[in-house]
């Protein structure tokens, strides 16, 4: 019989995990909506809040922790050195929110509500604008094995990375060098850019109507 590679045991790991997972998601997701509800409520007719879920899938997950070794290898002299705990997205959720008003305003209300959990920011390419709030943590009532990432992004911000996301990293790994090409990182600048510059002028159309 063959011997169990480290991606075998990572595999076997990720489903012995994938109960906790979805019940750090669902426990995460109705949490932030409950917290949210207030804000929900007084939106205006041109105003959205989305609280999206998801579910890191197994061949994405080791992609991923891959990536976090040196050299983006596993070391196959050491193979319970890896586990899929380390991961801090294996269960995630994202806030979106239009206009950017109210992406700071959930911000405010939801970093109170998860005050011990790890701040990381998603900074712009020339590291100067916050393009969104991300933070990690346990729901311990859910899990103590694995944590949660919590995510609140402009509404437009958000739904362009669902389409880069889609077009660079999942059709083949052979693109994904295209997203680290200098070119690509500047235009996904000019991208940002433009998303941002659109949203502040349309709030300040709303507000010069609303005087």
């Amino acid at each position: 019989m063959a011997e169990r590679t480290i991606e075998d045991r990572l595999r076997e790991e990720y489903f012995e995990l994938l109960p906790d997972i979805r019940r750090v998601v669902e426990h995460l997701e109705a949490k932030i909506k409950y917290c949210v509800l207030p804000i929900s409520r007084k939106l205006d007719k041109h105003e959205q809040i989305v609280v999206k879920s998801r579910i890191k899938e197994c061949d994405s997950a080791l992609d991923a922790l891959r990536r976090h070794q040196e050299g983006g290898t596993f070391d196959r002299t050491y193979p319970d050195r890896y586990s899929l705990t380390d991961l801090k997205d294996l269960a995630g959720v994202r806030v979106l929110t239009f206009p950017r008003s109210r992406w700071i305003e959930i911000d405010m209300e939801l970093r109170q509500r998860f005050i011990d959990w790890e701040s990381d920011p998603v900074l712009s390419y020339d590291k100067i604008d916050t393009l969104a709030f991300k933070y990690y943590g346990y729901c311990e009532e859910a899990s103590k094995k694995v944590r949660g990432e919590l995510q609140i992004v402009s509404m437009l911000i958000g739904l362009y990375w669902e389409v880069e996301h889609a077009a660079i990293y999942k059709p083949t790994p052979r693109l994904r060098g295209i997203a680290d090409s200098l070119e690509m990182k500047q235009r996904d600048n000019d991208v940002h850019t433009a998303l941002r510059a659109f949203e502040d002028e349309f709030e300040k159309q709303i507000r010069n109507q609303n005087r």
